[in-house]
């Protein structure tokens, strides 16, 4: 998909960039891999999944953490259904409850999700008629599938210990500029991946 290109695209174009932060705004807003999450931040994507994917860079991570184990169906619906839940529209609904279980929950999904045959069968009952909350029971059986599973592997995997180690710890002191505010300036190249 085009998106996929443009990470494709964005990841090759930061290889070449070093790891110091840029003075000028439009290189930073390019690089996102540049933004600096603090060494407090990270640790608390330790303490919860819920952390980790209410922010950004977090969700990144565990996304790449995701792809490397062939996963991220898993992490895709569920974004899907947090944004499904933010449809103003009721025209809408329908096309976008239908676009999300024929991608993630129907038999012959692209991404099928590994649910139970009752909360898939309770699943397809919603889509007779969807509502906001329709998908509520499928997002949480599979939240709660990541949260046993996946997040446990992803605290112990280099997508998390290399941005939770020391500061600096990553980058050669040739690549690498520490500010004064204990932020990372350069994040592993596991995380510009997805960014």
């Amino acid at each position: 998909s085009a998106k996929d290109m443009k990470h494709r695209l964005g990841f090759l174009l930061q290889k070449s960039e070093s790891c110091d932060y840029s003075s000028s705004q439009g290189k930073k807003e390019k690089i996102s891999s540049s933004q600096r999450v603090s060494q407090e931040e990270v640790r608390k994507w330790a303490d919860s999944l819920e952390n980790l994917i209410h922010h950004d860079r977090g969700l990144a991570a565990f996304r790449a953490f995701l792809k490397s184990e062939y996963s991220e169906e898993n992490i895709e619906f569920w974004v899907s259904c947090e944004d499904y839940k933010k449809t103003k529209s009721p025209a809408k609904l329908s096309p976008k409850a239908r676009k999300i279980y024929d991608e993630f929950i129907s038999v012959q999904a692209t991404k099928e999700v590994n649910l139970d045959s009752c909360t898939r069968e309770k699943t397809s009952h919603n889509m007779l008629e969807p509502t906001l909350s329709c998908f509520d029971e499928a997002q949480r059986k599979i939240f709660t599938l990541m949260e046993k599973d996946s997040y446990r592997r992803f605290l112990k995997s280099p997508y998390y210990l290399d941005l939770v180690s020391p500061p600096g710890a990553g980058c050669g002191p040739e690549n690498c500029k520490r500010s004064h505010t204990h932020t990372l300036d350069c994040n592993s190249n596991v995380i510009s991946q997805c960014a």
